[in-house]
């Protein structure tokens, strides 16, 4: 997953007013990814600052719209990040699958996507393995981690990883799994080794 881009979390395409910066961005940096010969490209909904679903929702589209052509020239899908407002992003937009969804289907293009991360979806609405079963198309890439805390993905927390992995499996994705818990570990390469081991179904 390719990054810099975006200005920050907080401030993203569903303002209006960062628009002129954000294709700017992307537009490099579409080029820059598609050369090194990656494919995803992070991008945030920003914060909402009052805003209500549907503004944000067509301001989103209209941003992407203007980079969506050229990313699918260069085979690059942009990809919208789902994180928690609960306790880690107060105030993200972005919070909620039903949300991303339909930002997805607006865009209209098979190089728009989400970034379903497992840690923030299960802290803002849970249900983790029928939401990917049910939705998985608008999916393009996941992250994981611990709940609660973030820490190591084994079974100290209340999510049990080989299930999920088998479920992102059975829907025919071969794209990555990111792992991205903060350890808690003294040797955090061995709980590196231990994440990709309890995911490795």
């Amino acid at each position: 997953m390719c990054n810099g881009a975006e200005i920050s979390l907080t401030k993203g395409w569903n303002h209006t007013e960062y628009h002129s910066t954000l294709v700017s961005n992307y537009t490099e940096h579409i080029d820059l990814v598609s050369k090194a010969g990656y494919q995803n490209l992070i991008c945030f909904s920003g914060n909402r600052e009052g805003m209500d679903d549907e503004t944000g929702l067509k301001n989103c589209v209209d941003g992407l719209k203007q980079i969506i052509g050229q990313a699918e020239k260069n085979k690059v899908v942009i990809v919208m990040e789902l994180l928690n407002s609960k306790i880690d992003h107060k105030d993200q937009m972005c919070d909620n699958s039903k949300w991303g969804i339909e930002l997805v289907k607006r865009v209209g293009s098979e190089n728009f996507k989400l970034l379903y991360d497992i840690y923030h979806m299960q802290i803002d609405e849970g249900d983790v393995i029928r939401t990917i079963t049910e939705n998985h198309s608008y999916f393009g890439h996941f992250h994981t981690g611990g709940v609660p805390g973030r820490h190591e993905i084994d079974d100290t927390q209340e999510l049990h990883y080989p299930a999920i992995m088998r479920a992102i499996l059975a829907t025919g994705y071969t794209g990555y799994v990111a792992q991205e818990f903060v350890p808690t570990k003294a040797d955090k390469l061995a709980a590196l080794e231990d994440g990709v081991r309890i995911c490795d179904v």
